[in-house]
């Protein structure tokens, strides 16, 4: 029991809060565009969803264990892992067997929809299963995929999955929707490394604010800050979304705090620590925000 208590550190349960937000919009799509859905059928996906995110979690926990990163790592509420395999070694194997336990239930879950709706999921499915699995140990070595990884993950595979698996075809709406967290959660991780650029150079990873430094790397961060809400006023132009959907407008009020945080202390982790938590809101906020405009519907 202890261990089992133990083993929710690895899975990260604060920053599960994430997957929710880009399921939820996944169904606001698909409200939009079908109108009736499933319920069980929403929520198996965003069962399946967050098994996703626990097992790419774990796998991450491990393998940053075993590579001696979390020896190194200076953590932060929203950075630097865990830390429990490093107090805890013993829970090497469990945390291991529990990552591919929950990638797994994926896997059943994607299963069971590609024979229900249709065998257009696979990619989606085989894509995400090779993101969660190979992140951490391989993708971190590249930093063009370092960096849209994520975005991939929650944003383009986890929104049209879940709009594909309650409507049964994909749709312009789906794919524009996907950019929003597409852009935010690759800024996520990206702003992420910022604290970890000396302990992450040591393991060999090679993510952008290593490569071209922390300061050069805010550009990238503010063109993926601006892009989604860019998205969003083209989803109303382009008739993809009503025009209730610049509801999700609201969460660029967080842009210019943010951005400016991000140009003052991106060397200066202890007070980047606030804007990191801000950056995480507009994650969340975003996403959620367009969702309800989309299920709103109007005019339409």
């Amino acid at each position: 029991m202890k261990n089992l208590k133990f083993l929710l550190d690895p899975m990260r349960l604060p920053f599960l809060v994430l997957t929710p937000a880009c399921v939820i919009l996944g169904l606001g799509t698909a409200i939009w565009t079908q109108g009736k859905i499933s319920w069980f059928d929403f929520l198996l996906a965003l069962i399946g969803a967050l098994a996703a995110h626990i097992s790419v979690n774990a796998f991450n926990e491990y393998f940053d264990f075993k590579s001696g990163l979390d020896a190194k790592t200076r953590r932060t509420p929203f950075s630097g892992g865990s830390g429990r395999l490093q107090k805890n070694p013993e829970l090497e194997r469990p945390a291991y067997l529990m990552s591919w336990g929950f990638l797994a239930l994926v896997g059943l879950i994607g299963l069971y929809f590609t024979l229900k709706v249709g065998p257009a999921l696979i990619p989606v499915g085989i894509l995400g299963i090779l993101l969660i699995y190979f992140y951490t140990g391989w993708i971190t070595s590249y930093p063009l995929l370092c960096l849209i990884a994520p975005g991939l993950g929650f944003g383009t595979l986890m929104v049209m999955g879940t709009d594909y698996v309650l409507t049964g075809s994909y749709s312009w709406t789906a794919f524009i929707a996907s950019l929003i967290p597409f852009f935010l959660v690759s800024n996520l991780l990206l702003l992420n490394q910022f604290p970890d650029v000396e302990a992450d150079r040591e393991v060999g990873r090679k993510h952008y604010p290593i490569q071209i430094g922390r300061q050069r790397s805010t550009r990238i961060y503010l063109i993926f800050l601006i892009a989604p809400f860019v998205a969003i006023v083209a989803g109303v132009v382009f008739d993809v979304f009503p025009l209730s959907g610049l509801l999700g407008l609201l969460g660029s009020i967080l842009v210019v705090p943010i951005f400016r945080g991000v140009l003052r202390y991106a060397e200066d982790t202890e007070k980047l620590i606030p804007v990191l938590g801000q950056n995480v809101l507009v994650n969340l906020v975003t996403p959620i925000l367009l969702a309800v405009g989309l299920a709103l519907g109007w005019p339409g």
